[in-house]
């Protein structure tokens, strides 16, 4: 399996899938909308995963533990603060 972290805007889950469908080898997608994090279970190699997502035109790159520790941060800081401010500007 093959954990991506994958800009998921709209309705890009269903472009995903349809970029992941043409690829043999792979069994199920899972779709975190929340946390941007896609989990594909198969066979396919994981760089050709990555570069068929990257031809539907959406941005993705390989999860790693420093994107869910900056995830669970945001999160936490999110439910503090409503938004992230540095020096009066919004970045959420």
């Amino acid at each position: 399996s093959v954990e991506l972290k994958v800009e998921m805007v709209g309705l890009h889950e269903k472009r995903l899938r349809k970029c992941l469908s043409k690829l043999k080898g792979i069994e199920k997608v899972e779709v975190d909308g929340n946390s941007d994090k896609v989990i594909v279970t198969g066979y396919a190699h994981r760089n050709k995963i990555l570069k068929a997502i990257r031809r539907g035109g959406l941005k993705a790159e390989f999860w790693s533990a420093h994107n869910e520790f900056l995830n669970a941060y945001a999160v936490a800081t999110a439910s503090n603060y409503g938004a992230f401010r540095f020096n009066n500007f919004n970045f959420f």
